[in-house]
């Protein structure tokens, strides 16, 4: 489970996150929405344990990130916005290093390896250096590397974006696969469609406020029109009015 408490964080005068909550559980696909310059990035930099916040808490597995990170983020994979890749290492070698990051070592973890190329489909790709690969592939890699400690809890930064029409369908029912295998999925996207498709609770934030909250069809049926866009934009000018 990852458990946000209102969580606060300024840049000087730039109050970018005032007071963000929400409860990722177990087996759910939970959404983290929000404009740019909402304050997501920097909520998910909280989580991560890359900026420590100035009020609230973050948990993981009821572990406080900022107290405790090292058993903090041992529970949690995380697959960032931008995959971020070591274009001269091999797949294989990029997934090996975060493996060795999170004590892992040995036929164990060339094991875990193996296991993750037959489940995302990897094959020739482990032998090649990274650099030159197309996005779907980056995306694959990152994932792996992501779960190779086979954490619980995952935090899907925008993972479809840039992907074509075939990788993202085959993403999304790998996400899928996750949350019926029991993983707590923190999920964030630009695509309303996506979002209503694989997420069971979403919350939106603007302004570094939490601005609304509920499931896909509880926010979509709140607003006339029944999308879940316009639930999206109406809980964004209803914030700035607040």
């Amino acid at each position: 489970m990852i458990e946000l408490q209102g969580l606060a964080k300024r840049f000087g005068p730039l109050a970018a996150v005032r007071n963000v909550s929400l409860i990722a559980t177990d087996g759910r696909v939970t959404g983290l929405l929000g404009p740019n310059g909402a304050g997501k990035s920097t909520t998910l930099r909280l989580l991560y344990g890359v900026q420590r916040p100035d009020a609230g808490r973050a948990l993981v597995d009821g572990i406080d990130v900022a107290t405790e990170p090292a058993r903090a983020l041992a529970r949690l994979g995380v697959l960032p916005h931008n995959a971020g890749l070591y274009p001269h290492l091999t797949a294989r070698e990029n997934i090996r290093y975060y493996g060795a990051l999170q004590g892992l070592a040995g036929a164990v973890l060339e094991r875990r390896i193996d296991a993750l190329a037959e489940l995302l489909e990897l094959g020739p790709l482990l032998a090649r250096r990274t650099k030159g690969f197309s996005q779907g592939e980056r995306v694959k890699i990152a994932l792996a590397r992501a779960l190779v400690h086979e954490p619980k809890n995952l935090v899907l930064d925008e993972p479809t974006n840039g992907l074509d029409v075939l990788a993202t369908r085959n993403l999304r029912a790998l996400i899928l696969r996750l949350k019926d295998a029991g993983h707590c999925i923190l999920f964030t996207s630009h695509v309303m469609q996506e979002v209503a498709a694989l997420c069971d609770e979403i919350t939106i934030i603007g302004q570094g406020l939490v601005v609304a909250r509920g499931t896909p069809a509880e926010l979509a049926n709140a607003v006339a029109g029944g999308s879940l866009e316009d639930a999206f934009v109406a809980a964004l000018v209803a914030g700035e009015a607040g």
